[in-house]
């Protein structure tokens, strides 16, 4: 199947069903000024999700092309993509409201709730697509101390003849969606995983932790709304919302392991092959790296974005060169623009301002190309110890290196960057937007909520049980927090084991029961340094620093130099969980982690 007939299928399906098809909307939300980009299909609806009443009734389907830039450093594996299509379908309130007593063709006045949402996943998935239900299974809210397990969608789906054992129940982490951004409509979710193996059958029993199992569809019902305290409230509007990622499906449908081989991205794998004379299979990060950012990067400029050192057009500016830095180490120059106009074919049904585009990618591409060389040669120089913030803002101002590249290239060389240092240096000069240092590069929001907040105090005290249990050689080597969850890079030569990860835990969750105080103090560089706080003191500070003490006395469990934000108290912070540990680069360790 291809992608066009999948997006028909789906289409088409939900119309018999009684919906409307409205219009995809642009990259740049209208709505919500908390995050840069569309990020999902129900962000332009996030009005109506919360009461406004839709011009094409409660009943809605549609493709909605999406952004996301959070995790934007695991694009180059086969399954992460900045740019992708989203296919959804709505009902808008009226969930408690008398309903069709079977899935035909209705007005589309009607709304509908979780029995509705589920019975039409469940047909499509089985009878439209075709897929064996014994290849498929599901998971449920688990709930929490403040919202009940979801056992009514665990009973609908057994209903349908899936066994109870493919049926598993999951935290907020995994089954819990939104907001898209800082504030707004949200909710549990269940989500629908397909087996993708070949070779081996499916278990009876469904084990998320099997990577032979691939999600691809999620119903997210939507009976809460965050503030912006960061609190949830029963919504006035109970919405149903659902996505499923076109690239992901096609994947699966056509038995494939790798994203990058459906029509989504074939076209643009053969030409890099052809420009490069290199082969995809022995460049594969290469080669998807720039099919992925060229692509980003032909809507981004078509929805009206120029690159520019702010905003959306900081993220542009940073793909363009990201590819061409890529491109380069495959052998090619001035190659952009022709990919891009491989974009245009897989997408034939939009419209593109065509000459605009390949003007803009060619003009980015000429003034890095004027830079990159000496930058490069620069970095190599400099590169024989870590990467001061001074240095680094000479990379950035002038030869054009956005920091994330100046970081990557550090990883390759397995050194580290002062970031905060490269922040206070472009602040002095008033030349980059803080676009990614307040997060929204980031993490994809301006986010500064509660719960952001929390995971940013609990990765003061991961940094402090990581070197109690590790050793003192253990160093941050970056973090990035969402509100769903904090990463946390590291150094360190292995991986931990299994006693060691539980012994962190451990220190963590005791560390907040003990209800420890954090303490702000505002002193010198020299203070703070024997004070006893962790910091880099071989990088210049201000006149003044901050320095965050967790307890005090024989109960103090870390001192470091932070900016903040931070909780009062260790206790606001729940439960600490590690939900991943994997290698980041070489000599350099990854924890994901969350509170429960």
């Amino acid at each position: 199947m291809n992608r066009k007939e999948l997006i028909n299928k789906y289409i088409k399906f939900f119309e018999s069903k009684g919906h409307k098809r409205i219009e995809n909307k642009s990259l740049i939300p209208q709505n919500d000024p908390t995050v840069l980009f569309t990020t999902a299909g129900m962000h332009p609806l996030v009005p109506f999700l919360l009461g406004q009443k839709h011009p094409s009734g409660k009943k809605l389907v549609n493709v909605q092309r999406c952004i996301r830039t959070g995790d934007i450093d695991s694009v180059g594996d086969e399954t992460h993509h900045t740019f992708f299509e989203m296919l959804g379908n709505w009902s808008l309130g009226d969930a408690e409201a008398p309903r069709a007593s079977d899935t035909s063709k209705s007005s589309g006045l009607q709304g509908y709730w979780k029995k509705e949402a589920i019975n039409f996943s469940f047909e499509f998935l089985t009878k439209i697509l075709k897929i064996n239900k014994e290849k498929l299974a599901i998971s449920c809210f688990n709930g929490d101390e403040n919202i009940s397990k979801d056992e009514e969608s665990a009973e609908i789906w057994i209903s349908l003849g899936v066994a109870k054992n493919r049926i598993l129940f999951l935290g907020k982490e995994a089954n819990w969606w939104g907001p898209a951004g800082k504030t707004g409509p949200c909710g549990p979710d269940t989500e629908m995983f397909y087996w993708k193996s070949k070779d081996k059958k499916a278990p009876q029993k469904f084990d998320s932790e099997d990577k032979n199992w691939v999600e691809i569809w999620n119903d997210v019902l939507m009976e809460y709304e965050k503030d912006e305290n960061g609190n949830y409230k029963k919504a006035k509007q109970k919405n149903i919302d659902t996505g499923m990622g076109v690239e992901r499906t096609l994947t699966v449908l056509n038995g494939l392991e790798d994203n990058y081989l459906s029509d989504a991205f074939l076209p643009l794998i053969k030409k890099i092959e052809n420009l490069s004379g290199k082969k995809y299979s022995e460049n594969k990060r290469e080669i998807r790296i720039i099919a992925d950012h060229i692509k980003a990067s032909v809507f981004i400029i078509n929805d009206g974005i120029n690159p520019s050192n702010s905003e959306q057009g900081y993220v542009l500016r940073r793909l363009i060169r990201r590819a061409i830095r890529y491109g380069k180490k495959l052998g090619m120059t001035n190659f952009c623009s022709k990919i891009a106009k491989d974009v245009f074919v897989i997408y034939d049904e939009y419209s593109f301002n065509v000459s605009n585009i390949i003007n803009t990618i060619k003009e980015e591409e000429e003034k890095f190309l004027l830079t990159l060389e000496k930058g490069i040669k620069i970095f190599d120089k400099i590169s024989n110890k870590n990467i001061t913030g001074k240095e680094a803002f000479l990379l950035y101002q002038s030869y054009g290196f956005p920091i994330e590249m100046t970081i990557e290239f550090a990883k390759e060389k397995e050194i580290s960057v002062d970031e905060k240092g490269f922040y206070e240096e472009s602040s002095r000069h008033s030349e980059l937007s803080r676009t990614a240092s307040k997060g929204r590069f980031s993490s994809g929001l301006a986010d500064n909520s509660d719960k952001t907040t929390k995971l940013h105090t609990a990765t003061h005290l991961l940094h402090s049980a990581l070197r109690k249990v590790l050793g003192d050689n253990v160093k941050q080597k970056g973090s990035n927090i969402t509100p769903e969850r904090l990463r946390f890079d590291f150094s360190f030569d292995r991986k931990i084991t299994e006693e060691e990860k539980n012994k962190i835990e451990y220190l963590v969750n005791e560390a907040i029961k003990n209800k420890l105080e954090i303490v702000k103090e505002e002193m010198s560089p020299k203070e703070a340094k024997n004070f006893g706080a962790l910091g880099f003191f071989e990088h210049k500070y201000g006149d003044k620093i901050t320095v965050y003490t967790v307890g005090k006395g024989k109960t103090q469990f870390s001192k470091e130099i932070c900016t903040g934000p931070h909780v009062k108290n260790t206790i606001e912070l729940g439960k600490f969980k590690i939900i991943k540990e994997e290698s980041s680069s070489s000599g350099v360790r990854r924890i994901k982690a969350i509170l429960e």
